[in-house]
């Protein structure tokens, strides 16, 4: 064990903020190697949003080449601050809302970790809906009597299959039995989940490719930008667009690095999982979509669409599972563990981190 690492050896469970969940964590509990924070970062980065990232900045006027070199470079940015703040979570055990009393105090600590929290729960209600439907899409292509279910009427909502609802209430349970049962079950789902996605992006990256006899039309397109000045001037906002993307798990990631072995396995990890993981991600995301152009005749960049023409029941079935896993995957790491901490330490006596995350998947579907 580094030697960086320090552990709390003074009892402080008579404090009214103390609470296990959230108290640093001992050398015992230290599981997670560099590759257990890689598979963490694939997990997180191996979703539908990064699939389609590159998409607007092609609309908008570069082409394949500068989007990913832009998605890429944004990574790079944002692993500084990611790693900084990840150091003091591995030095001292402890998550983002304890971390945050040194700079605003005990009670004032609540301030950032729950406005943390709000933009999670709303991101875990549209990931967990995202879920959802892709669970849905799934059972249309197994079972016919699904596919049959009838629409319902929900007044300002809109009119929605029952079987969409099923669909978002199978994937916000499963989210809840995951985090129920803590942070080594999310461990575990991120190293079974990372191999499996990366196996599915690169065949879907085969299948269009031999599908289409090549990448299609996109990969040659040039850049639409009549000057240098032209193309900087959109360049840098959408830099700025994808340091944004991972910005808020940067205030966040001592939730993950506190389990950490040492300072080299949350680097290494980190630099491994994120700045590999999300070009590749964006690249299969614009080749894929460049073949459809041949395939299909027109540009589909949205996987769940793309995926639900395909006309074997089985691969559609397996490829939206798969698609489920990867918004699992997001949701728990990114969308769940930071509002679960901030609301313990909100009352640490009274509220878990169970009962956070619970706290959580309420709030997500109300938002």
């Amino acid at each position: 064990m580094s030697s960086e690492i320090r552990e709390l050896t003074v009892a402080v469970d008579d404090s009214p903020f103390y609470n296990a969940d959230i108290a640093p964590t001992s050398l015992k509990d230290r599981k997670w190697g560099k590759w257990d924070i890689a598979a963490l970062w694939v997990g997180m980065s191996v979703c539908i949003p990064t699939y389609m990232l590159a998409s607007s900045l092609i609309q908008e006027g570069m082409n394949w080449w500068q989007a990913i070199i832009t998605v890429a470079l944004g990574n790079l940015i944002v692993l500084v601050p990611m790693v900084l703040i990840a150091h003091a979570g591995t030095r001292f055990g402890v998550p983002f809302p304890v971390l945050t009393r040194a700079s605003f105090g005990l009670l004032g600590a609540n301030i950032p970790s729950l406005l943390r929290a709000i933009v999670a729960c709303g991101w875990f209600g549209i990931q967990t809906w995202i879920g959802g439907a892709a669970v849905h899409q799934a059972m249309c292509a197994g079972f016919d009597w699904w596919a049959a279910l009838p629409i319902v009427d929900l007044g300002f909502i809109g009119t929605m299959s029952l079987g969409a609802w099923f669909g978002f209430g199978i994937f916000w349970a499963v989210n809840m039995v995951i985090i129920w049962r803590g942070i080594e079950s999310i461990r575990f789902l991120e190293n079974l989940g990372a191999p499996f996605l990366l196996i599915i992006g690169l065949g879907l990256l085969a299948w269009a490719y031999f599908r289409a006899g090549g990448f299609g039309p996109m990969l040659s397109k040039p850049d639409s930008f009549a000057t240098s000045g032209e193309f900087f001037a959109f360049f840098f906002p959408a830099l700025t667009g994808m340091v944004g993307y991972w910005a808020t798990l940067s205030l966040n990631i001592p939730d993950f690095t506190r389990y950490a072995k040492s300072q080299k396995d949350q680097m290494l990890g980190q630099a491994l999982g994120l700045n590999t993981t999300m070009p590749l991600f964006a690249f299969i995301g614009v080749a894929v979509t460049s073949a459809t152009v041949v395939i299909y005749g027109k540009e589909i960049w949205d996987p769940v669409a793309l995926l639900g023409r395909f006309q074997s029941a089985p691969i559609v079935i397996i490829s939206m599972l798969a698609l489920a896993v990867a918004t699992l995957t997001t949701n728990l790491a990114a969308n769940v563990v930071a509002p679960a901490n901030a609301f313990t330490n909100v009352s640490p006596k009274r509220i878990s981190f169970r009962a956070g995350g619970m706290i959580t998947g309420v709030i997500g579907i109300l938002m």
